[in-house]
């Protein structure tokens, strides 16, 4: 207790010094002071989350830390493992981020300011999951949200981009945390207390309807937090805008802390709840992982598509926690534990190949200062390095073997199943549906990968700044080879986390039998009799690779080969304006999926002077438009700001209106006491 107690207070002491040397820094310091300081923040916050992983786990309160409430910090297995993937992440990406921000102009964090504010942001994410009161909670929430607001806006006089994207988080997550506010309050008002014991304690006396309200309030506002559909409009827009260190720690550490907010109020505090609470959280990561999975498939801006794919994978994780939450309320505990287990362990999964896909697309952002696939290409030759670092992170994004994402939706889908088994009829139509759901999902996912990796790295340079890319520095690739190495320990032996994934399922709540325990480096099921061990499905894949490979070149040697160029009807070589595009290579999906996408095309033609049979110029658009954001949030955003330009009329700048409102006001206050009384 004593060594993971000292193991977070370095990590307070590594974020403060941070933050302190990155605000004195001369304009050109010899040392990434800011960078060595973040690396430690993760480093201590890794060994804390470890430690408390493997069963020590602990609790304090420091009452002169707040005024009134104090602040009260409890780590078990639970907070464990999100601490401990927090740490590892922002270690790998810090290291990545000293080599980053030795670039200048668009390509490094924009100031030093910026990176002052990175060793902060990172040890709020880490000490989120220590919080155990509602105040220590809701205080480390905010400041993970204003730190990530002004890494965002970091570039913010460069792109005007930047801005508008800034302004959408900025309200998205006080939305959320105002929901959040109003859920735990009512929550804390009716326990008598803000502490998570006392919340736990006081739960079961709890009405039902207070029981709905704290979780649909809560619910929405981490899941806005995880950028779940319909709450997912900040994601595609802050997490491509925000430098490329910043975009990995958003997106491979910062959603998770939706997932726990759920894991640890729906499970931990409230106990658990009816069966239509999880319906609704599957719901809604179905329609996430699906919705998320074909905007990315229509991107051909990198990040963009990247972000949208954290929207689908996060989409997984809730199907996972809403099927434990369905299978706990019916009576099945270890199917229970063996559904949330599968959704931590593929939570886990993503922080690794995310984290890896987000610093080589910033990687490619600093060398070519494109984002644009159709602009990019050729990056193979001229970063080879980053291009086989990136095709390990996609290799696990589509979560086909031997990449370390398949264990995790093998796991979600044989927990569903067998969960068709169990009596009702929500669960007959819900649980095909969400196995029809992740189908469909890692079938759109392996195409947008192929698109991204073939078109970004594989065709011919599009571009001059394509072409004259150079590999990355030393330190971004030492931070992106920690995260390969990640990767691939998880794709080859998931087995070695069972135990704590077992604790982690205990610890939040639902109880049964052991679900996933280590079978040497394999993975086996309780009660189910499923069996899994990547290293021998890895190993089979390599040697039948080997096979194919080699046979041909084998027997090719005993036979003549001859060079000659292919006949190309006379119209001569093909140049790079011949290939496919991003946007040509979704548009089989796009046609498949029309009347959900909606998609927006414009042709212009321009005809010549002298006839207007003769075309000088046709210019063709072709724009996928966010359906959701288009029929939700506009319509809301047109009427907000209609009842603004009419609200403006009642202050037209006389007194006498303004003394006759204030008369109206007291009016009505002592016409509302006289009534009360």
């Amino acid at each position: 207790m004593n060594a993971v107690a000292a193991g977070l207070g370095a990590a307070a002491g590594f974020g403060a010094l941070g933050a302190t040397a990155g605000a004195v820094l001369p304009p050109r310091p010899r040392l990434p002071v800011a960078g060595l300081c973040t690396v430690g923040v993760g480093a201590a916050g890794c060994a804390a989350g470890a430690a408390a992983l493997g069963g020590a786990g602990w609790s304090v309160r420091l009452p002169g830390l707040l005024p009134l409430a104090g602040t009260v910090w409890s780590v078990d297995a639970l907070s464990g493992l999100f601490m401990t993937v927090a740490g590892a992440v922002v270690t790998a990406v810090a290291v990545y981020g000293i080599g980053y921000a030795s670039g200048h102009g668009d390509h490094g964090l924009a100031s030093r300011a910026a990176q002052a504010v990175l060793p902060f942001f990172a040890l709020t994410l880490i000490l989120v999951p220590a919080a155990a009161s509602v105040s220590t909670f809701l205080l480390l929430w905010e400041l993970t949200a204003l730190s990530s607001l002004l890494l965002v806006l970091a570039e913010h006089r460069e792109r005007a981009a930047v801005r508008s994207a800034g302004v959408w988080y900025a309200v998205m997550a006080h939305l959320g945390l105002v929901l959040l506010l109003a859920g735990l309050a009512l929550f804390a008002a009716h326990a008598g207390g803000e502490g998570f014991e006392e919340l736990r304690r006081h739960a079961d006396e709890l009405s039902p309807a207070v029981r709905d309200t704290v979780f649909v309030l809560t619910g929405a506002a981490f899941a806005s937090k995880a950028g779940a559909v319909p709450l997912h409009a900040w994601l595609p827009r802050a997490h491509p805008e925000a430098p490329g260190p910043v975009s990995a720690l958003m997106s491979a550490a910062m959603v998770n802390l939706g997932v726990y907010g759920i894991v640890r109020t729906g499970f931990d505090l409230l106990g658990g709840g009816p069966a239509w609470w999880w319906l609704g959280l599957m719901a809604v990561g179905g329609l996430s992982a699906v919705y998320g999975i074909l905007q990315a498939a229509m991107a051909s801006d990198l990040k963009r598509l990247l972000a949208c794919s954290t929207a689908e994978n996060l989409g997984l994780v809730l199907v996972g926690t809403g099927a434990a939450g369905l299978f706990a309320a019916s009576g099945d505990g270890p199917l229970a534990a063996l559904a949330l287990a599968a959704a931590l362990l593929h939570l886990v999964n993503h922080a690794a190949f995310k984290a890896l896909l987000f610093t080589a697309a910033g990687s490619v952002v600093r060398a070519t200062g494109v984002r644009d696939l159709d602009r990019l290409g050729g990056l193979r030759a001229r970063m080879p390095l980053t291009a086989g670092l990136f095709a390990v992170g996609a290799l696990g994004a589509v979560a086909l073997p031997p990449g370390n994402g398949f264990a995790g939706e093998w796991l979600l889908l044989q927990s569903l199943i067998h969960g068709m088994e169990l009596p009702g009829v929500a669960v007959a139509v819900v649980l095909p549906l969400s196995v029809a759901f992740i189908a469909l999902s890692a079938g759109i996912a392996a195409a947008v990968f192929v698109k991204a990796l073939g078109i970004a790295f594989f065709a011919r340079p599009r571009g001059e700044p394509a072409a004259r890319a150079q590999e990355s520095p030393p330190p971004m690739l030492a931070g992106m080879g920690l995260l390969a190495v990640a990767c691939a320990g998880l794709a080859l032996a998931p087995g070695l986390l069972g135990p704590g994934l077992d604790r982690a399922v205990a610890a939040a709540g639902p109880r049964g039998a052991v679900p996933v325990t280590r079978d040497g480096l394999g993975v086996r099921l309780h009660d189910i009799g499923a069996t899994l061990s990547p290293l021998w499905v890895a190993a089979a894949l390599t040697g039948a690779l080997v096979l194919a490979t080699a046979l041909p070149r084998w027997y090719g040697t005993r036979r003549r080969r001859m060079n000659a160029r292919l006949w190309d009807c006379g119209g001569g070589a093909p140049t790079p304006r011949m290939a496919y595009t991003a946007t040509s290579f979704a548009e089989p999906l796009q046609r498949v999926f029309d009347n959900v996408l909606a998609p927006e095309q414009d042709v212009d033609v321009t005809h010549a002077r002298e006839s207007a049979y003769l075309v000088e110029r046709v210019r063709f658009r072709n724009r996928v438009p966010d359906r959701i954001e288009h029929r939700l949030y506009e319509p809301v955003l047109g009427a907000l700001a209609r009842t603004g330009r009419n609200a403006r009329r009642l202050a037209n700048g006389s007194v006498h209106l303004y003394l006759g409102y204030g008369f109206l006001g007291l009016l009505s206050l002592f016409v509302a006491l006289v009534v009360g009384r």
